[in-house]
């Protein structure tokens, strides 16, 4: 551990802030939903569709972003990230219809976080970091990203109560943009070009036949819908069991307290268990979860301890899942490989975030969605169990030879 800072802690600092940064403000958009909703006269289907356009432009960019911080390094990448991210920041805080709040909060907002979330970030670390310690670098990042979360939501929930929705984003969008001078902390380079290593189509034709990046691409849509369904529904859902308003909040606080936990400890148990088992694992733990809360009745303390239950599993399958593509495909192409199977994330963030509030508007009640939330979870459990740890054969080939 203390080696590991020693040659990659500027590296390992820097990566914290920004996704704590990225991360924080992103993790509270959901207490703007009724505010918003109700300033307009929006169903939450409006606000809703936003923050799903959002995550599936994240994702749709995600790739590309990934390719481009693979092969140029991630400081340009995330520098450009970080200036639209506050863009979309400030233009949300000033959306008055339903295109305008697509446009920033979904098409802006979802490309900025492309260039300053998870997959560059992770990739950085991925390259910085020596092999034998990467699961362990890549869960002190995301757990950092989680303390983003804890730490901003209070202070998001006091801005809009001081000072309104609108110019709560606006002071966001200024957080933001100290992602551009936490840029230069980034000391990552495109790895020099080997004989045997691939060009960018031979990585992705040797990843596509792979049936191990599908099961994990198919299992992290799942996670994707899980996690944004909660956190732009749930501070809602609660307050139609009749809790106060304060209490959503302090549920996502405690989701993002519980995932510093969480992270740096499925980071820990990545270097020494396999990571698809793991994974199987959170994703059935997730179902019990969920069904308990549902089952048992919808009061403060349960409310709390599902938080802190949810907390612990939420974005553990981070390092795990972007782990195993290292270790089947190695760190060259971390970034657009990751960005890839991060897509099929999005894609379920899309229809979690979306098909709440659809559902919602239709039937008056979230139940639906989480029957759904729970039968995904076990479907996921089932796709990680069969992919095995094992790097490509091109890996073994190389370092047999070396």
């Amino acid at each position: 551990m203390t080696s590991m800072w020693r040659t990659c802690g500027w590296v390992l600092v820097g990566s914290a802030l920004i996704l704590a940064l990225s991360l924080g403000v992103r993790h509270g958009f959901g207490l703007f939903l009724s505010p918003m909703s109700a300033q307009f006269g929006w169903g939450r289907e409006v606000f809703a569709f936003a923050i799903a356009l959002q995550n599936l432009i994240w994702g749709l960019a995600q790739p590309f972003t990934g390719a481009l911080a693979d092969r140029f390094g991630a400081a340009k990448v995330v520098l450009i990230g970080g200036v639209l991210y506050a863009a979309g920041l400030v233009c949300m805080g000033l959306s008055d219809s339903a295109v305008t709040l697509s446009l920033s909060a979904g098409l802006l907002i979802g490309i900025g976080l492309s260039g300053t979330s998870f997959s560059v970030i992770l990739g950085v670390v991925g390259r910085a970091v020596p092999p034998e310690k990467r699961s362990m670098g890549m869960g002190i990042a995301s757990a950092a990203g989680s303390f983003g979360q804890f730490a901003m939501l209070p202070g998001t929930l006091g801005l809009i109560g001081w000072l309104g929705w609108s110019a709560a984003l606006l002071v966001l969008g200024l957080l933001v943009a100290l992602i551009v001078p936490l840029v230069s902390m980034l000391k990552d380079k495109p790895l020099p070009v080997l004989g045997h290593e691939q060009t960018l189509s031979e990585a992705l034709r040797e990843a596509c036949s792979h049936s191990g990046f599908w099961l994990l691409a198919f299992g992290f849509f799942v996670c994707g819908f899980q996690v944004v369904f909660i956190g732009v529904h749930l501070p809602a859902y609660l307050v139609d069991q009749h809790l106060p308003a304060s209490v959503g909040t302090t549920v996502l606080a405690l989701i993002g307290l519980f995932n510093i936990f969480g992270t740096y400890t499925a980071g820990w148990l990545g270097g020494r268990m396999s990571k698809p088992r793991l994974l199987t694992a959170l994703y059935l733990l997730r179902a019990v979860v969920i069904v308990l809360f549902l089952w048992l009745p919808v009061t403060t303390t349960s409310a709390y301890l599902f938080g802190m239950a949810m907390g612990f599993l939420w974005l553990s399958t981070v390092p795990l899942t972007n782990g195993t593509v290292a270790t089947l495909f190695g760190v060259r192409n971390l970034s657009m490989l990751g960005g890839i199977v991060f897509l099929f994330h999005q894609l379920g963030s899309f229809l979690g975030g979306w098909l709440g509030g659809v559902v919602y508007d239709r039937t008056g009640s979230y139940d639906l969605i989480w029957q759904v939330a729970v039968l995904l979870s076990l479907l996921a459990a089932a796709l990680n169990w069969p992919v095995r740890e094992r790097p490509v054969a091109r890996l073994q080939a190389a370092a047999s030879g070396a």
